[in-house]
């Protein structure tokens, strides 16, 4: 049937009613749409962040992110002032209008020319990539179904364990969380599966699941509007985008400032753990899945760990799967840029402590949620953390910034080549196997069941 004639008979077989008092019908028991709204914006300019309390001004940090871009946000900053005093007063009027304006000066800044990002190669693509890199070929060791099984069952446990010890303390520096805390060696507080991070994984591996090697940036996009319920900065902005039918790529880039932020790399693990030893096909699909939200060093984020944990099935060091990865990394982009000045700043320092510090002055100018610091402790932790769970997660604690989303990653790659014996029993006890989330499908389920999905989604990409 035609939409038209959907409507008009629809229109034709109404039966008018009359109702005594229409005013009613509008405002009785009904939900504010506008105070949902001015709630929602107000949180957006200061808020805290769930599991740590940290906080978090995710507008301002747009202003940020886009000047990291390569952009003049002068326009922006001066308009700050005045969405504080609007926020502080309570003049929500004022504050929406402020807030669309900010959208549409950021989404039109003018470009710094002299800016150092443009320096370097802008990536769109997986073939961009290649042009550049060389991967290899590696032959897969012949597990037995059980060993995989435990490989990917241990690298979900020690994700989810290193999330978890991370949401506690997430969005804090260095020094603030030494204080505050000491030596974290441990969770702090009785932990828990709830992250945000996982989410998106779990949605690519359902679009995997459905379309294997084929799978589109559009198919893992359609997960996201179908099945997750919580999104923040870009992952946000790309949500609202298709759900508006805007789909990748453009996805990524409509009204997202935080597009090179964290929210790729966050989910690059499970590119991974869907292509064992096959650095390339991890790589195409974290190009795949993180075109959906965000671009260019964004999306290299997300590719750094895809091959950590693919190499993982195939490598036995970590420093060597370290190293490797970055040499996979395309050496025109300022990603690499990154994650060479951390390795060398590591080989050039005698602890873990002096080499974060170099880092954290090299990259002061980026939010704590953005990739680039986030993959500098990423590095940081791999090599002083060398093949020791326990050292590596300590490390990445005491790193600070955007910590569930670096430990989490990081750590799925000892579970995946040690396996059960590389993580303490201390870091999975307390699920017991359990695990529980904001994703629609996944709400009360294992950290068994995700092992197996991984699992089926290696042979169907296989097909």
């Amino acid at each position: 049937m035609k939409a038209w004639e959907y409507t008009h008979e629809m229109t034709k077989r109404a039966v008018p009613v009359l109702q005594t008092e229409e005013e009613k019908e509008w405002t009785q028991q009904k939900v504010s749409l506008g105070d949902i709204d001015i709630e929602e914006t107000r949180i957006r300019w200061k808020t805290q962040v769930p599991g740590s309390r940290a906080p978090d001004y995710v507008m301002i940090g747009a202003v940020q992110a886009v000047e990291n871009m390569g952009y003049d946000v002068q326009e922006a900053e001066e308009m700050l002032p005045l969405m504080q005093r609007a926020y502080e007063e309570e003049d929500h009027v004022e504050f929406l209008k402020l807030t669309a304006q900010l959208f549409h000066v950021l989404a039109n800044a003018p470009k710094a020319e002299e800016h150092p990002y443009w320096s370097y190669r802008y990536y769109t693509s997986f073939e961009d990539h290649q042009e550049e890199v060389v991967f290899p070929i590696y032959e897969l060791p012949p597990y037995t179904e059980e060993e995989m099984f435990e490989r990917i069952h241990a690298g979900w446990q020690a994700q989810i364990a290193g999330a978890a010890l991370g949401t506690i303390i997430e969005g804090y520096s260095s020094d603030q969380l030494k204080k505050a805390f000491g030596e974290i060696r441990d969770y702090l507080r009785e932990p828990s599966t709830y992250n945000d991070d996982v989410l998106f994984e779990l949605a690519f591996l359902e679009a995997c699941l459905k379309k294997g090697r084929h799978v589109t940036s559009a198919d893992i996009g359609l997960e996201w509007v179908g099945r997750i319920e919580y999104t923040w900065t870009a992952e946000e902005a790309a949500f609202k985008n298709l759900k508006r039918g805007i789909f990748p790529p453009m996805s990524a880039t409509l009204n997202n400032p935080w597009r090179e932020w964290i929210g790729a790399q966050m989910r690059g693990s499970v590119c991974g753990m869907v292509a064992p030893g096959n650095p390339a096909l991890a790589t195409q699909l974290a190009w795949t899945d993180g075109t959906v939200s965000h671009v260019n060093n964004g999306v290299l984020g997300e590719v750094f760990n895809a091959i950590l944990v693919s190499l993982a099935y195939v490598e036995n060091d970590v420093r060597e799967i370290l190293e490797k990865t970055i040499k996979m990394m395309p050496p025109k982009s300022e990603y690499y840029s990154v994650v060479k000045f951390a390795w060398d700043a590591c080989a050039q320092s005698d602890n873990w402590e002096d080499a974060w510090k170099a880092c954290e002055e090299k990259y002061k100018r980026y939010n704590w949620i953005h990739t680039y610091p986030n993959a500098a402790a990423e590095v940081v932790s791999l090599y002083f953390g060398r093949n020791d769970f326990d050292e590596c997660m300590y490390i990445c604690a005491m790193c600070g910034q955007d910590v569930d989303c670096n430990a989490g990653q990081i750590g799925t790659v000892y579970g995946i080549m040690q396996g059960y014996g590389g993580i303490d029993a201390r870091w999975t006890r307390p699920f017991y196997d359990r695990f529980d989330s904001l994703m629609r499908g996944y709400e009360y389920t294992t950290i068994s069941h995700l092992a197996r999905q991984v699992l089926k989604a290696i042979e169907k990409i296989k097909e």
